[in-house]
């Protein structure tokens, strides 16, 4: 967490000072999500994520106005019930504590009318996504980074020339790295079960967006000399 915090804070020293520079706020429902692996009757894993809050923060830097490069944190703490089994073994259901933590770097492409309040946008993020699992059980637990992609697409309805709020729906996924895996099970003794989850992760909701920088306001125009 300290790295993640380390990256936000350089990369808000490096663009704070730009004349185009947004810092938005998200939080969004994510929806369950279900996962699964099998490999035989004595060896396989199912479950489920819980939905729940996800919370964040992007700082984007606007080298057009069309045109955005976003620096995002993600956080989410949910359970997942999981029902698996290793051979000799037997079956085992546990709800784990499951932590994730999303860094992502994301493209963004901007949409609007001239004189409209209301800003559509769309992109496509690639970062990483740390992962913690925590059996509440016994107290072990286990952790995983994995890459992770995802898209979104949003409005901003601009209340000033500086707040708007946000309205959005994404998708985010970790994906298979070579020979990682997600760790879920009791933890000691060798009773667990090694497995990888790749998850799609539908998120709905909003957020809010400050406008930094220089002043966006119109220069009035110049005085006039009574004759």
């Amino acid at each position: 967490m300290k790295s993640i915090l380390s990256i936000l804070l350089v990369f808000f020293f490096i663009t704070a000072s730009a004349q185009h520079t947004r810092l938005n706020g998200y939080a969004l429902y994510v929806f369950d999500d279900q996962f699964d692996s099998y490999y035989d009757n004595n060896n396989y894993y199912e479950g489920k994520f819980k939905g729940g809050l996800q919370w964040g923060a992007g700082l984007e830097y606007m080298p057009h106005p069309s045109s955005g490069i976003e620096l995002i944190y993600l956080n989410q703490q949910t359970t997942a019930l999981t029902t698996y089994a290793l051979p000799g073994s037997g079956v085992k259901t546990t709800n784990f504590d499951v932590g994730f933590n999303w860094l992502m770097l994301a493209g963004n492409r901007y949409m609007k009318k001239p004189g409209s309040k209301v800003e559509g946008y769309g992109g496509f993020m690639l970062g990483a996504a740390f992962i913690n699992v925590d059996n509440p059980v016994n107290g072990n637990g286990n952790s995983a980074t994995k890459f992770a992609w995802g898209f979104r697409l949003g409005a901003n309805i601009w209340a000033s020339e500086r707040v708007a709020i946000k309205l959005q729906t994404q998708v985010l996924s970790a994906v298979q790295g070579a020979g990682g895996g997600l760790y879920f099970g009791t933890g000691g003794g060798g009773v667990g079960v090694s497995t990888y989850s790749s998850m799609y992760q539908f998120g709905l909701g909003g957020g809010i967006s400050f406008a930094l920088g220089g002043s966006k306001a119109t220069p009035p125009p110049p005085a006039t000399i009574p004759q």
